[in-house]
């Protein structure tokens, strides 16, 4: 039975979408950039209005309110917010369990107490899902989670998510400029173009 399915949604002028996936699932989004990867994932978040439906284990997000259902379809964006002046801000009554997710992603448990405007790229990046990761996602969406990481911290990070996804079920929504990175995750895959979107069998 599919968990998140969307109907007729129409990202800018491309032809309407419909698409199920089930529990366990990966979809790899590729293409070239500018074509609409990032505004697809917003519409899938709710955070952009489109034509179109989606379902969450067969109810619509209309039914939800727009928390509700970005707590429970999470979107990690290319680039994220921090809001609070240090790292540990936001992992508030977090503790061993936040450790070893830090450790699996390379990073010290030290970083929690790192002023967040001091933070690189790659710091952000890991931290923004594991940031992500605490809201329990059934779908979470991912705009390139490893774009700004080395081969070893891209591996820890694909590594964490398939653990996640074993532990939870659910989906992932992975955009991707990698073809080898999207053969390696996925089970199934969405190709955009400038005019067109279409599910490819080979990236």
């Amino acid at each position: 039975m599919s968990l998140f399915t969307l109907k007729n949604l129409q990202i800018l002028d491309m032809p309407p979408l419909e698409l199920e996936l089930e529990a366990g699932q990966c979809l790899s989004v590729t293409g070239d950039s500018g074509c609409g990867k990032s505004l697809f994932l917003r519409a899938l978040a709710d955070l952009d209005p489109n034509p179109g439906e989606l379902f969450l284990d067969g109810k619509a997000s209309s039914s939800y309110q727009p928390w509700q259902w970005r707590r429970q379809v999470g979107l990690l964006p290319s680039e994220s917010s921090w809001w609070l002046a240090k790292v540990g801000d936001h992992f508030p009554g977090e503790g061993a369990a936040l450790y070893q997710q830090l450790a699996a992603l390379g990073l010290s448990a030290d970083i929690l107490n790192s002023p967040t405007h001091r933070l690189s790229s790659g710091e952000r990046q890991r931290l923004s899902l594991l940031r992500l990761l605490r809201n329990r996602p059934v779908v979470l969406l991912l705009d390139e989670p490893t774009a700004n990481l080395d081969e070893n911290s891209s591996t820890l990070v694909e590594r964490i998510l398939k653990k996640y996804q074993q532990v939870n079920g659910g989906v992932l929504i992975w955009v991707t400029h990698d073809r080898s990175q999207a053969r390696r995750v996925a089970h199934r895959h969405l190709r955009f173009s400038q005019h067109d979107v279409s599910e490819v069998k080979e990236v």
